[in-house]
């Protein structure tokens, strides 16, 4: 099973964290506030907490996640999760984009344990990302793991970049797919799994 273009490189643990509390007290005090004042003595250590957390994806291990919950089962049926909501940081502007992710497998005489699927889409938007890339890497990696014989997953977003900035367009969405296997080269499967995400 080849999982390197799913995963990226997962940090170890071990390693020190270069400490990240002083540069945020730089940049506040560059946007010319003080960052001793009372409102903000404690912010940068508050944003160094919140940036490890939005980033730990990093240090996940994808195995450790899946674990023991790939199971063996008479069934080569579509199996669905949807509407899994996430939260990302763009990798452009690291503001967040957040949405759900629709995923679809077609088994393969292998299942995976429900609540793994969340736990996958976390590992990867808890990083910094765009889009695209997400959605593709979700994909990888259930192919990877299950070898099923298809995998689609459709992500639907909103950016903070597209919305607080720039453009400044409060309701647009981005949607985002990525077709694995019979997905990809069967329209019957494929609009199967578009029209059960779409309640049809």
């Amino acid at each position: 099973m080849n999982r390197k273009r799913a995963e990226v490189k997962v940090l170890s643990a071990r390693k020190p964290a270069k400490p990240i509390a002083p540069l945020i007290a730089g940049v506040i005090e560059a946007l010319g506030e003080d960052p001793k004042r009372d409102g903000l003595v404690r912010t940068p250590e508050r944003v160094e907490k919140a940036l490890r957390y939005l980033t730990s994806g990093y240090t996940t291990d994808i195995a450790k996640i899946v674990n023991d919950a790939v199971f063996d089962v008479h069934y080569d049926e579509m199996v669905i999760v949807k509407d899994i909501e996430f939260f990302s940081m763009c990798e452009h502007h690291m503001l967040p984009f957040y949405g759900k992710v629709h995923i679809a497998y077609l088994a393969k005489n292998k299942v995976i344990g429900l609540s793994k699927l969340p736990r996958i889409v976390d590992a990867f938007a808890r990083r910094l990302q765009i889009q695209e890339r997400l959605t593709q890497q979700i994909a990888e990696c259930i192919q990877d793991y299950l070898d099923p014989l298809g995998v689609g997953v459709v992500a639907e977003a909103q950016h903070f970049c597209m919305m607080m900035r720039g453009v400044e367009k409060q309701h647009s969405g981005t949607v985002t797919s990525a077709m694995l296997g019979a997905f990809r080269t069967n329209k019957e499967t494929r609009d199967e799994f578009l029209s059960l995400i779409r309640g049809k």
